[in-house]
């Protein structure tokens, strides 16, 4: 039962899912599915986002945290600073967790307008670039909900898959632009969104020709730090 449990939260790493979902991302009978998702929630493991849907629960950070294990945050601030200094511009890492992101670990730029996430700062799914990362590769019949009030449609998020980084102007706050792209953890799977971010009169309307190189950088960089290291010894 240990082992199915793992398969529910696993599932649920790339987003809500209804039970439906639930039951044809894992291959687990309706009964088993509705059992243990409900079982994890009563744990905290699992809790349900406005819509009813199942989620990760905030059970999964706070261990994390206590555990001094979060490599992605371990990893980020050398990381984020490199991409500030190399861009000029305020770097974040946003998760995701449910209906919202997350800032997990920023970078503010030094001096001057400057676009301002405090850490742990939570924000909206439906606008930004970082928020389309998160999305463009979940599930189709998932997205076709998410996108129902989004400010960007499928034809951006097809875009996104395509050259592997998002870009917004104007899309979250006025007068903001962003470039984000993908952190993916070892199964591939896509499990944060490195960005960059300032006022559009710096960033220009096509912020990805000028920070897209840098911001797939440290995306890069982020990814391989998440990949399992092979233990000392031969």
């Amino acid at each position: 039962m240990l082992d199915k449990a793992v398969v529910v939260l696993s599932a649920l790493e790339a987003g809500p899912a209804t039970l439906a979902q639930l039951v044809a991302a894992t291959g687990l009978a309706r009964p088993t599915a509705h059992r243990l998702a409900v079982a994890l929630e009563h744990h905290r493991m699992v809790s349900r986002d406005l819509q009813g849907r199942f989620v990760l629960g905030a059970r999964h950070a706070e261990l994390a945290a206590a555990a001094g294990e979060d490599r992605l945050v371990a990893a980020a601030g050398p990381i984020l600073t490199a991409l500030r200094d190399s861009t000029g511009e305020s770097a974040q890492l946003y998760r995701r967790n449910g209906e919202h992101r997350i800032c997990i670990a920023a970078a503010e730029r030094l001096h001057g307008l400057r676009d301002t996430v405090p850490v742990g700062a939570s924000m909206t799914m439906l606008a930004g670039s970082a928020a389309q990362v998160l999305l463009a590769w979940d599930d189709p019949e998932r997205l076709s909900l998410e996108l129902q009030q989004a400010r960007f449609d499928a034809s951006t998020l097809s875009a996104v898959r395509r050259r592997g980084w998002a870009q917004s102007v104007g899309e979250r706050e006025r007068g903001v632009a962003s470039v984000s792209a993908p952190v993916r953890g070892p199964s591939g799977r896509v499990v944060a969104a490195v960005s960059v971010s300032g006022p559009m009169e710096r960033l220009s309307r096509t912020p990805g020709r000028l920070h897209a190189p840098a911001v797939l950088g440290a995306a890069a960089v982020l990814t391989e730090a998440l990949r399992p290291t092979a233990p000392a010894g031969g």
